[in-house]
This record gives C-alpha cells, structure tokens and sequence, in this order.
C-alpha cells in the first residue's frame, strides 16, 4: 500500500550502526538455494510452485527499484508466510488450494477451489494468514535483536503492520472474512474505521480497496433485502455437448433439427467429500439414445428444468459424424440460510482472537517503534 505506516525508516542513518547490512544474511540464503538450482528447477516444473516463485520475483524486483533490496525481499517473505497461513489454515479444514501468486504494490493471494462450507471455516482460514503472519515477524524481530541489523527492525515493523490491516473488518480483507463468525455489523464499522486509515496513509490502492467493499456490502443488503425476489427470478445455465450420430441411428431416432427442444431427466447432488466436496452436480439422461452427463455447478442453485436443444450436425477431429446438443438448465438462486449460523461460544472464541490479536500487534508496533528511536 502506498504511504508509510510511520515507523522505522528504510535508508535512515540507524543503519549505519551496524558493521553488516542485512542483504549479507538475505544473499547467502540467495546464493544457498541458487547452490541448489536443480531443485528450484524441479519445483518450477510444477505449476503451483513455479508460478508462486515466479510471481514472487517479479513482485521483489517491482519493489527494489523502490526501496532498497534487502527491503523487498523481506516484505516479501513477510506475506509469504502470511499466506502459508492460510494454506495450512486451509489445509486443516480439508479445503483444496491451487496456488499462490503475487502482484506488485498490491499483494499476495492463494487461491481456494471451492468457497468454505460455512462462516467458521472462512473465519478460521482466514485467522490462519494473520496468526502465522505474526509469528513471522516476531522471528524477524528476534533475528533484528540477535543480529544488532536495524533492516530487520524495519521488516518485523512492516510484517506487524500488515498483518493488522488485514484485519480490518472489510470483506476483501482477512478481518472481513473473521467477522462473518463474529457479527456482521462489523462491516460497517470496519467501513467507517478505514476511512480516517486512509487519509493518513493517503493510499489510492486502500481507497479503492474501500470502494470494493463499499459495494460488496451494498449488494450483501440487496440480497438480504430482496431475497425472496432473487430466489423467484430464474436463470439459464448452458453447456455444450457431442453426441455420436450412431446414437441416435441405432435407437431409431432421427436427428432434431436446430429449433428442437428435447426435455431430460436429470438429479442434482452435492458431492460431499474428497477435493470437490460442496459442488453441487447436475446429472442428466436421454434414455432413449444412451445419452447421460453431468455438469458442475460454479455456485449452489435450485434446478427447474434441463432441456436438450440448438441441435447441429458436424464432424469432430478423427472425422466422425456427430451431433453437437447445447444442454440448458433452468435456474434459481439459493440462498444458503444457514452459512451464517455460528453459536455464541464460537462467536466468543473468535471475537476474543481477533481483538487480541488486533491488540497485540499494534503493541509490537509500538514497541519497534521506541526500539529503533533508541539505537
């Protein structure tokens, strides 16, 4: 984010004092793992490793033709382990993750391959990135008074510092994403809260950031508001299939004509565990020609009708005569009532966290701050 956070500052004469600059631990861990080129290769062959390296390159140098060097990488690593947090967070809760990537001047995020089950594990993936965050900088901290390197002072203090502005209760943010197992009306307050936070670090990013979750809210009101509307007004899902010609010559059916409109059968579920589990399927069937596929859901809808139609005759790659069958669903929102339903003790557990968290690290902030005013 853009602005300082008012603490340590990178380049001041406080480094002087140190006989070693920090870049000698940060490139003799460089030179370690470049010592070890083979295995970095190893891991860019993989696609969520490779891109995460990479993005984190690319963030790292965005950020050294700032600030210094050493700098860049440490606040780096310091949202490196803010996301291992949510990984293992994620991980705890049995829910799939595909990768990690990084944007320069903006972040680092995971990506989740399906959305939480409910309101607690969203809160406790959530918890994960700040809790394990924090310890990150508490190393850093210890590692800056082992090491007398007042870089690592600055570090620790950046490491505190974004880890308790996510947990402002905005919901693009981790503290938006705890309040849903705490109360809701911490959105609003988080919405007003930002905005003094914002005129001090005078940072565009965080203003549009707000804007985002100004909107977010609004449409969360709107669902609320008009919820029986959003659940009577229907919708069409569509998917394309090919179906063999010999499917229908050998059931005895001729082939539909473009504007023809085939009802299936069909059964929808939620698959209930392994990587997928919370999509929900829609299963359908010609059982007249032999047809039967299903299709994944992006989110939870109720299904009204499915029906075969816009029916084209073609050949696919090997040359073979099919029939390509646009398959359409009719849809309804669902409104999951019970994501939001927490008990009171869950409710006290997690707001006792957050706000002691929230609490400890703006004391490690303070804390850093007299520490580099008396070195």
């Amino acid at each position: 984010m853009n602005g300082s956070p008012g603490g340590p500052e990178l380049g001041s004469k406080q480094e002087k004092k140190s006989g070693r600059n920090p870049l000698f631990f940060l490139v003799a861990i460089g030179g370690f793992i470049l010592a070890k080129g083979k295995v970095v290769l190893a891991l860019l062959k993989y696609g969520k490793f490779g891109s995460a390296l990479l993005s984190m390159g690319i963030y790292i140098g965005a950020y050294a033709i700032v600030f210094p060097f050493y700098f860049a990488i440490g606040l780096a690593a310091m949202l490196l382990i803010h996301e291992i947090g949510h990984v293992i967070a994620a991980k705890r809760k049995g829910m799939p993750v595909s990768g990690m990537f990084f944007i320069p001047f903006i972040g680092a995020m995971v990506r989740m391959k399906r959305n939480p089950k409910d309101a607690q594990t969203e809160a406790y993936i959530a918890f994960g990135g700040p809790l394990v965050g924090t310890i990150g900088a508490l190393i850093t901290l210890g590692l800056g008074v082992w090491t007398g390197e007042p870089g690592f002072y600055s570090i620790a203090y950046i490491g505190f510092f974004l880890n308790l502005i996510n947990l402002l209760p905005l919901q693009m943010l981790d503290g938006g994403k705890i309040a849903v197992a705490v109360t809701r009306w911490l959105w609003p307050i988080g919405l007003v809260a930002a905005i003094p936070i914002i005129i001090y670090l005078q940072s565009v990013l965080f203003g549009i950031l707000w804007l985002f979750a100004a909107w977010d809210l609004y449409k969360k009101y709107k669902e609320l508001r008009f919820k029986q509307d959003l659940q009577d007004k229907q919708h069409e899902g569509t998917a394309a299939f090919y179906i063999p010609e010999d499917y229908f010559h050998s059931s005895g059916y001729f082939i539909p004509g473009e504007a023809h409109r085939k009802e299936l059968d069909y059964t929808t579920y939620t698959i209930l565990k392994g990587e997928k589990e919370g999509t929900q399927v829609v299963e359908f069937e010609w059982e007249g020609i032999g047809f039967k596929e299903k299709v994944e859901l992006q989110l939870s809808a109720v299904v009204h009708q499915v029906y075969a139609t816009k029916f084209s005759r073609m050949r696919d790659e090997d040359g073979d005569s099919v029939v390509r069958v646009v398959i359409t669903m009719v849809l309804s929102a669902h409104m999951n009532d019970r994501y939001y339903e927490v008990s009171n003790a869950t409710r006290w557990k997690y707001g006792i966290a957050y706000i002691g968290l929230a609490a400890f690290l703006g004391v490690m902030m303070t804390y850093v701050h007299q520490l580099t005013g008396r070195l």
